[in-house]
């Protein structure tokens, strides 16, 4: 690797949603720094697999109507 090109890696703390922390080696901010996160793991919908739908004013039933027809095969 070529010197002096590359962003200074060091010891930051994560401190997660929920309060957890741990350290981890990263470019973010100064050594020593903390990074904390409002979305975890323990809480994002991506990962616990929980997923809410919410039909404020029948929007998602106005976006069925509007492209019920695409995809379908036509004869």
């Amino acid at each position: 690797m070529k010197s002096g090109i590359h962003p200074d890696y060091h010891e930051i703390t994560v401190i997660m949603a929920d309060g957890t922390e741990f350290k981890t080696r990263s470019c973010y901010g100064e050594a020593g720094a903390s990074l904390r996160l409002d979305v975890d793991p323990k809480t994002h919908p991506a990962w616990t697999g929980v997923q809410r739908m919410l039909d404020t004013g029948g929007q998602v039933a106005k976006f069925n109507k509007r492209f019920a027809g695409i995809g379908a095969i036509k004869k």
